[in-house]
């Protein structure tokens, strides 16, 4: 029986971890399906927090995200962030976000996202943040938002769902 290298068997552990999809709720509603849906946690006292998720239009005419709202925040709308000359903007799209026929849209840190206004409470990682989600002919979607840490890129953590701090002794990035 031949042995693997140790270096060689962190390696692939490592890929494995990175490689492997965060589990998140997965939502129908008409012809979209809602994924990833996440927020990162705040700090004590702060009165604005945000939310991301993926939407994919599985039918063949548009759709449009017209209103959200959620318990925790006296206010949510979608934003659109994004840079003008050099210069980072963000705005509230007032008419809404279309979900083109056969297309996905993912609100993201740096893009489109959930901006929630007055939070009644910090969000805090581990925690599940429901919101509701209003479309022009899907109607309204409830789903929860996996709060992650402050830091986070993505569903999962920012680093894929992996703790580096956690990792194999003598495994260095």
């Amino acid at each position: 029986m031949k042995l693997i290298p140790r270096s060689l068997a962190y390696a692939a552990l490592l890929s494995a971890l990175i490689a492997a999809p965060a589990r998140a709720e997965e939502v129908k509603a008409g012809d979209l399906t809602i994924t990833q849906a996440w927020s990162r946690a705040t700090p004590k006292g702060a009165k604005i927090g945000s939310g991301y998720l993926t939407i994919e239009n599985k039918g063949s005419a548009p759709d449009r995200l017209v209103g959200i709202s959620a318990d925790i925040a006296g206010k949510v709308e979608v934003h659109e962030m994004a840079m003008n000359n050099g210069v980072m903007t963000m705005r509230p799209l007032d008419k809404g976000l279309t979900i083109d026929p056969g297309k996905t849209v993912k609100l993201a840190p740096g893009g489109y996202h959930l901006m929630m206004f007055d939070l009644k409470s910090p969000l805090k990682q581990g925690d599940k943040v429901p919101v509701t989600l209003e479309f022009e002919k899907a109607g309204k979607v409830q789903l929860s938002l996996d709060v992650q840490g402050v830091g986070a890129q993505g569903p999962g953590g920012a680093s894929g769902g992996m703790d580096m701090k956690k990792m194999p002794n003598g495994m260095k990035m």
